[in-house]
């Protein structure tokens, strides 16, 4: 298993939510000189269209700064164009424009030296009984994501799913359904990006719904993050769920999967910007030594026996 760690670049500037700002807003430039002061990250998450709005500009301070692009993430729900959907609206001309925005991100990715476009269809979704045709939805978003992804064959399209936000219930909202929608679609180069804060929301178990993603062949990308299960409150990984989170990444080893492990964590504590960040880094590196401190053939044997009498003791003294 070989792993690189990337941040998204929207969460190094500002934070805000209905109440309070939390972060000063910064420049792509300041952000990029920004992330030399937290050790650990080798690549970038850049948002399309973002941080593209004047795009040879943005694209000479990516290229200058020496930072690795790991993906770009393709926005198809803030502009005021995705308010009644972007894959899924029942207007033909917003849909074109998802599309071509989703090939916009292919030729960006590629020209900045990435296979991987990321994309979380936030905005299709519906949030009352009978708004919705949900059969008309879905087989616009797979023909959607189809059109894109021939685009061109050298750029994965790694489609994340969450349950709710923007939507009460979004399109593409769990694990099942993403890999259901890869399978309509048929393309090699579409698959899942598994956040484990969208898989707690969702009701799942991160450990599980990631390691089907795996075997599946769909997992291009992850995010790291957690929560209560209530919200998608993006926290420092670990802090509620510790044994998700060493569960995930036992499945993660044991499949030998390599690729980007990226962080949607939000600061909410006032400007402590760069100690969240670096102790998200701290928790992975941390992990990563609990789960083999404790042994592969030790947690082997443990799932072989399924005896939590056993597994629960020996995962607390293993902390000790």
């Amino acid at each position: 298993m070989r792993i690189r760690h990337a941040v998204n670049m929207g969460l190094l500037g500002q934070q805000r939510d209905r109440f309070h700002v939390y972060t000063e807003p910064r420049s792509l430039a300041e952000r990029l000189e920004l992330l030399r002061a937290i050790p650990g990250y080798q690549g970038i998450e850049v948002i399309y269209p973002l941080e593209f709005r004047e795009r040879d500009a943005r694209i000479g301070e990516i290229r200058a700064s020496g930072w690795t692009v790991a993906a770009i993430n393709l926005n198809v729900k803030s502009d005021p164009q995705w308010r009644n959907g972007s894959f899924t609206s029942s207007d033909k001309g917003t849909r074109q424009a998802a599309i071509r925005d989703l090939k916009i991100s292919m030729d960006l990715a590629a020209e900045l030296g990435t296979d991987l476009v990321t994309c979380c269809t936030l905005i299709d979704g519906h949030n009352y009984p009978f708004q919705a045709d949900y059969v008309a939805q879905w087989h616009r978003l797979v023909e959607g994501i189809r059109e894109g992804a021939q685009h061109r064959a050298d750029v994965r399209i790694a489609l994340e799913y969450k349950t709710k936000e923007s939507r009460k219930h979004c399109t593409l909202g769990d694990a099942g359904r993403a890999l259901h929608l890869c399978h309509q679609v048929g393309l090699e180069n579409v698959g899942v990006t598994f956040d484990v804060g969208h898989a707690l929301i969702a009701g799942e178990c991160p450990a599980a719904a990631c390691a089907l993603i795996a075997d599946a062949g769909k997992l291009f990308y992850t995010h790291f993050n957690d929560n209560g299960t209530d919200w998608d409150w993006d926290m420092i990984p670990g802090s509620v769920h510790v044994w998700d989170l060493l569960e995930t990444l036992y499945y993660l080893q044991r499949a030998d999967w390599s690729g980007w492990f990226s962080y949607d964590v939000v600061t909410r504590s006032g400007d402590d910007l760069l100690g969240v960040q670096v102790t998200t880094i701290r928790v992975m590196h941390a992990a990563e030594k609990l789960l083999g401190k404790i042994g592969r053939e030790r947690l082997d044997t443990m799932i072989e026996r399924g005896a939590p009498h056993e597994s629960v003791g020996a995962l607390w003294e293993a902390l000790l």
